[in-house]
């Protein structure tokens, strides 16, 4: 089994592009609702949460995790220390660092993640000439977890943060957390036709691709039933009606657990 862990709904965009890529595989996905967000906690928090989210996946039998949260794969990943952990945070560095053509590339995240510098660091191994412009994003996945991020009110804090990386000239734009892309409309429509975005879910998922061509002994131990499974630390019928009427996901009630 895979699992893809997450402090909330954010990491539903990176489970569908994998579900469309991977269909054959089980999985499960666990969404740490009640803590969300996790971009407002000390790393040493996060590091806690995060190795309790594994502690729970291992034990419902995961072989493989994907860290589909930025916090925790900024934070927590290099201490947790475990090569079937796969975080998000050096692919979408690498794939940032192919698509820039005036190397001026813009990252927004939460507090937490910026303040690791884990992009600038894993872009600066991809090219050390890049110039790189972060920007804390905290009250966006708050709105996004109320479902409120389609209101006036979330696009002109969305526009506040985006305004000085416009003005930084970037052409290259990283959504440092798998929340945003739930925004991503109103990331295009701010930032225009020439700033490329680049997103967490399709380049995890064709990493995740590569990573079990590489392991083959890994590849041949996962069960193929084509299960999805699904957990939330808060509500359950909330998560549902959010995944399906924001991500198009038709999903059965999460089981509700608690960390």
């Amino acid at each position: 089994m895979i699992a893809i862990f997450d402090s909330g709904y954010g990491g539903l965009t990176v489970l569908k592009p994998i579900l469309e890529l991977l269909p054959q595989y089980d999985y499960l996905y666990l969404g740490d609702n009640a803590k969300a967000p996790y971009g407002i906690h000390s790393p040493e928090t996060v590091t806690e949460f995060s190795q309790k989210a594994v502690d729970y996946m291992k034990g419902r039998g995961a072989k493989l995790i994907i860290f589909a949260c930025n916090t925790a794969s900024a934070t927590a990943l290099s201490k947790i220390k475990d090569d079937k952990i796969i975080g998000v945070i050096e692919p979408s560095a690498l794939e940032a660092s192919k698509v820039t053509k005036n190397g001026r590339i813009g990252v927004v995240a939460t507090k937490t993640t910026i303040n690791s510098a884990a992009y600038e660091k894993a872009l600066k191994r991809q090219n050390k000439s890049l110039q790189i412009y972060t920007q804390a994003c905290p009250l966006l996945v708050p709105f996004i977890e109320e479902g409120w991020h389609t209101k006036p009110e979330a696009i002109s804090i969305l526009k506040k943060y985006l305004m000085p990386l416009k003005n930084a000239n970037i052409d290259t734009l990283i959504l440092g957390c798998t929340h945003y892309p739930i925004m991503l409309k109103s990331f295009k429509k701010i930032m225009g036709r020439k700033v490329k975005i680049v997103t967490s879910g399709e380049i995890t998922a064709k990493y995740l691709e590569e990573f079990l061509k590489a392991n083959p002994e890994l590849e041949k131990s996962l069960g193929k039933n084509k299960t999805r499974t699904y957990f939330t630390t808060d509500n359950p019928e909330e998560f549902k009606r959010f995944t399906e009427n924001n991500l198009g996901m038709k999903i059965k009630t999460p089981t509700k657990i608690n960390l």
